[in-house]
């Protein structure tokens, strides 16, 4: 019998974002009907932002998909990079979102409605737990395979959740409150525009530092440097530079060696400094070392 094939980074953040994308769809309907027949634009915006939800988890998985293909001859490093590109395009979504939603509240709460519906209410209990539990789900798996966008597309889940939770609580105020407080439900919504900019941001910060080379895990070039230090031909490590290509990394190390050492030797332990940190942190694909003659002090 043969074995399975062992799941791969890649096959679990498709997996992961494939489920997520079939919770939005479905929540995003539920959201909509009960918004229009419950008489709450703050459970509609949520549904806009589920819909949203929906789009940005199909950009992703394709995205991912991309990401997957091996290096060619016109991407060396391979094509990582595309998922800090799609991380990116799910921020200027929520964005987008987020003035739809508002613009529309804003209208509401200058037009005199009837109070939203209270079986509402549970609909929005059951999106709040569900929209939670995905969160928790699509950020444990960001978190194993070191991928930043389906870090993002977690706080995604969890930007739902907090715009359900703003829908709830206006909600319960404008039925509990009874004539006058109608609005509540539109300020709700109000709120869930400012919170899905800010998670906005919490997307967009790290996507713009990868596409950058930013220096965004300064501990994982400590690391590095402290593996590469282990072997005992090497005398310094003088410089790691790391750069993120989606789920994993390269890093460029400027390393001291005995200046009498001959070019064989030397070439020697740079490939054993590469196995020791390959071995320990399989994430990085590619090390590429530069050997230093040095004298020992």
């Amino acid at each position: 019998m043969q074995n399975e094939r062992q799941a791969t980074p890649s096959d679990q953040s498709l997996k992961t974002t494939l489920v997520g994308l079939l919770v939005s769809a479905g929540l995003a309907i539920v959201k909509a009907l009960g918004g229009i027949f419950g008489n709450s634009f703050a459970l509609i915006a949520d549904a806009i932002e589920s819909t949203i939800d929906v789009f940005t988890s199909a950009m992703l998985w394709l995205g991912l998909k991309w990401s997957a293909k091996p290096a060619d001859k016109d991407h060396p490093y391979g094509h990582g990079k595309i998922e800090a590109l799609i991380a990116v395009g799910i921020a200027m979504a929520l964005v987008m979102a987020s003035v739809i939603i508002a613009r529309e509240s804003i209208e509401n709460i200058l037009t005199p409605h009837q109070p939203p519906a209270p079986f509402t209410l549970g609909i929005l209990f059951v999106v709040i737990v569900a929209k939670e539990v995905m969160y928790r789900y699509v950020l444990k798996t960001g978190v194993e395979i070191n991928s930043e966008v389906v870090k993002a597309d977690a706080f995604h889940h969890r930007s739902d959740a907090i715009t359900s939770v703003a829908a709830f609580v206006g909600i319960t105020i404008g039925i509990v409150g009874g004539e006058g407080y109608e609005v509540a439900d539109d300020w709700a919504a109000l709120l869930a525009a400012v919170i899905i900019v800010i998670n906005a941001y919490i997307i967009l910060r790290p996507a713009i530092g990868e596409l950058l080379d930013e220096n965004l895990d300064p501990e994982l070039g400590i690391r590095v440097k402290d593996l590469a230090a282990q072997d005992p031909a090497v005398i310094k490590v003088e410089k790691c530079h790391i750069r993120k290509m989606g789920i994993m990394n390269y890093a460029d190390l400027h390393i001291w060696v005995d200046k009498d050492l001959t070019v064989e030797k030397g070439h020697d332990v740079a490939h054993r400094v590469k196995a020791i940190i390959q071995k320990e942190l399989p994430q990085f694909v590619g090390v590429m070392i530069h050997v230093e003659p040095s004298t020992r002090e």
